[in-house]
């Protein structure tokens, strides 16, 4: 049976395993409290999207993605850290993928508030 590809839930599988790759690199050079954190934001984004497939309402729906977006957004912030920082050169497709990753995030965000609305 052909089951329709799910792009959000692609891209933030793929980016967590970027982040899982990230992860190793910094804990072999001992930065255990910043791999943790880039750790569990990183990952969280698609564990919360992937939640958010069997939400309970439409307002669940959102914010679970809500959620999402706010580990995209601390994600971002611990990437550019240890970019700057010069812990670990941070590829910056990585970047690009985050972008990519609130971009469609906010954007069923906003469209999922719409069709509440107009549900109403």
């Amino acid at each position: 049976m052909y089951q329709k590809k799910n792009v959000i839930l692609d891209l933030s599988y793929q980016f967590s395993l970027e982040i899982i790759k990230i992860n190793d690199h910094l804990e072999n050079q001992k930065y255990f409290c910043i791999a943790n954190q880039v750790l569990r934001s990183g990952t969280s984004i698609g564990a919360n999207i992937r939640e958010a497939q069997n939400a309970e309402s439409k307002s669940d729906f959102i914010h679970k993605f809500k959620l999402a977006a706010k580990e995209a957004e601390e994600t971002e912030y611990w990437l550019s850290l240890i970019n700057d920082s010069k812990k670990l050169k941070i590829d910056p497709i990585i970047f690009s993928k985050i972008k990519e990753l609130k971009a469609i995030i906010n954007s069923i965000i906003a469209t999922s508030k719409r069709d509440l609305k107009s549900n109403n």
